[in-house]
């Protein structure tokens, strides 16, 4: 952490306690949960004893400025857990008392406060009377925060620790910057963010809806967005065969038996819906495809002649995600991943890799995203399987890969899988934020599990390496990540409607709907608006849907066999042959 972002962290961190300040002034009786720094600012979570709305944000922020001017040191003591747990049951503070006793027990918390204590004491912060166990970092005095460079910015709902049999807390989240001018380059990003909101687009244009009644993160695609589906399965489907790939299909369940072999149930169960009994076995509704594409290799004997495979799925997956973290297309229940394994030897695993990092950056590129970053994931802390051996040498493969291909990356310290290590792919999009897409994830484990083998050149066994692989990550999320990069704009060959036909008139009907028909043999998408709206309302609506191409045919047109054509974002109407456009449009098409 350089200086500048270790000045902003503990500016942060201190607004969370001044903000804690200024809650228990208005609310005497508010039991405190945790005040950590986020990106872009800080939260604090509260029991309150009466709700709280969005209004009483501008009187609590008001009262943190006048604290902050009345120049608050921040002071550091350390007293022993017992004292600690006294002074905090007096304050009739339950939840730092329940912190304490896990720090006592443990030396640390997962509550998502950064506590950290010596080994018999716990790390408590003064500002004036008030006091917090926290271990810092703060800033010396209040007077060193800019008192125009942070906002109190919404309200929101949170389970205390998360468990959601634990009582629901008030969050209050607070944006904070070094100056004013940061915090409004922010608040208009946000702005605009929110005017490309995919959830709100999905509605607006009609591509999506998910109902909370009927189940909650499980998305119906509607006619529009389907056809801009379809198009990406469409092209995602001839590049994987132009690679090298071959497409298999699997099925959605799969016995107990599977699972438990795989090691999910293990390690992937919380995560997994219930089982279903069905002929007194219990079978579970698929959270990877994974273990299928295995079954699909062992159904014969295998020769290193044979390898590499390449199996690619359009796999639709299920996963139970809480309630409180599904968030529109980003986050849901039910979704299809853009799945493939490479099966291979060890001589041809550092090969794959690169082919598949090639074939990645392509995807993205192809779909409009020239801006991304890659990272490495390395072994998690909890939950992995395999030696220390063979994940430094999957490990180092990786890493090697990507230094040949002279590719920048950034290591993420324990975010691999269970079962690997992997290279995520981060794209940023048209305000410049980082989405996850594409993951190359090294599998030595399922390979064991499963007692793969091929057949070797000794004419002896040997067990394959497995890569798994996803470009887009999923197809819910990629769509959902397109919708707020374009703003609902699509490209033209993702618009779900690339032209729109407007007829002047009834009489210029018959010359549209031959058009059409021309478009149609170019496998066009192509609507003709016949509605009695005028002209000017017919063409106001075409931009709403934002359609790439809007042309009007009148008299003129029909006369001439020019076209009248109005470009997305454009005024004036262009006149072309028809010929000629049709070219131009192929031209807009990605190349394979």
């Amino acid at each position: 952490m350089d200086k500048k972002d270790a000045k902003i962290e503990k500016i942060r961190h201190s607004l969370s306690h001044l903000l804690a300040m200024a809650v228990l002034e208005k609310f005497p009786k508010a039991q405190l949960g945790i005040g950590p720094t986020i990106d872009n600012g800080f939260y604090y979570d509260f029991l309150l004893e009466k709700p709280i709305e969005e209004k009483d944000l501008a009187g609590i922020e008001k009262r943190m400025k006048e604290l902050i001017k009345q120049g608050i040191d921040f002071k550091q003591s350390f007293i022993s857990f017992n004292e600690a747990e006294k002074l905090f049951q007096d304050l009739k503070q339950p939840f730092k008392v329940e912190l304490i006793k896990e720090l006592k027990k443990t030396g640390s918390t997962e509550a998502g406060e950064k506590t950290r204590a010596k080994a018999t004491e716990a790390s408590l912060y003064q500002s004036g009377e008030f006091i917090d166990l926290c271990a810092g970092p703060h800033i010396a005095n209040s007077k060193e925060i800019p008192t125009d460079a942070f906002k109190l910015d919404r309200i929101a709902g949170a389970y205390w620790r998360g468990d959601e049999k634990n009582p629901m807390l008030t969050r209050i989240y607070g944006l904070a910057f070094e100056s004013k001018n940061e915090l409004e380059e922010y608040l208009k990003m946000i702005e605009e963010a929110q005017k490309r909101d995919h959830r709100k687009l999905g509605v607006d244009l009609d591509l999506f809806s998910i109902h909370e009644e009927y189940g909650p993160g499980l998305v119906y695609w509607h006619p529009k967005g389907a056809r801009i589906r379809v198009a990406m399965e469409d092209f995602w489907r001839k590049a994987h065969y132009k690679n090298g790939y071959d497409i298999v299909f699997t099925p959605h369940i799969g016995k107990s038996t599977l699972w438990e072999t795989s090691g999910h149930l293990g390690f992937y169960k919380d995560n997994m819906y219930s089982p279903m009994k069905i002929d007194k076995d219990k079978y579970f509704i698929k959270p990877m495809n994974c273990p299928f594409h295995i079954i699909i290799y062992k159904n014969k004997l295998r020769s290193y002649r044979d390898l590499p495979l390449r199996w690619a799925e359009l796999g639709t997956v299920y996963r139970y995600e809480k309630a409180g973290v599904l968030h529109g297309l980003l986050r849901v229940r039910g979704f299809t991943q853009d799945d493939a394994h490479l099966i291979c030897t060890p001589e041809q695993m550092p090969s794959e890799i690169k082919k598949v990092v090639d074939f990645s950056i392509y995807i993205l590129k192809s779909f409009g995203f020239e801006n991304f970053h890659l990272y490495l994931a390395t072994q998690p802390k909890e939950k992995s399987v395999g030696d220390k051996k063979m994940w430094d040498e999957a490990t180092e493969a990786l890493k090697n890969a990507l230094q040949e291909m002279k590719l920048d990356y950034e290591v993420d310290e324990g975010g691999g899988a269970f079962y690997g290590p992997k290279i995520d792919i981060k794209i940023k999009d048209a305000l410049g934020r980082e989405w996850q897409c594409s993951t190359i994830q090294f599998d030595f484990n399922m390979p064991d599990r499963f007692q793969m083998e091929y057949i070797g050149e000794d004419g002896k066994p040997h067990q394959p390496y497995m890569i798994h692989r996803a470009l887009m990550g999923s197809l819910e999320r990629f769509f959902g990540t397109m919708v707020e990069h374009y703003a609902g704009a699509f490209p033209f060959w993702l618009a779900p409607v690339q032209i729109k036909i407007l007829p002047v008139s009834e009489k210029h009907l018959d010359f549209v709907k031959k058009l059409k028909e021309v478009f149609d043999e170019n496998d066009f998408r192509v609507e003709i608006d016949e509605s009695n709206d005028t002209i000017g309302k017919r063409i106001r609506n075409a931009e709403i849907e934002k359609i790439p191409y809007i042309i009007v045919a009148g008299d003129k047109e029909i006369e001439s066999g020019n076209l009248a054509i109005r470009e997305r974002g454009k005024k004036d109407l262009e006149n072309i042959k028809t010929e000629d456009f049709i070219k131009n449009c192929k031209k807009l098409l990605p190349k394979m």
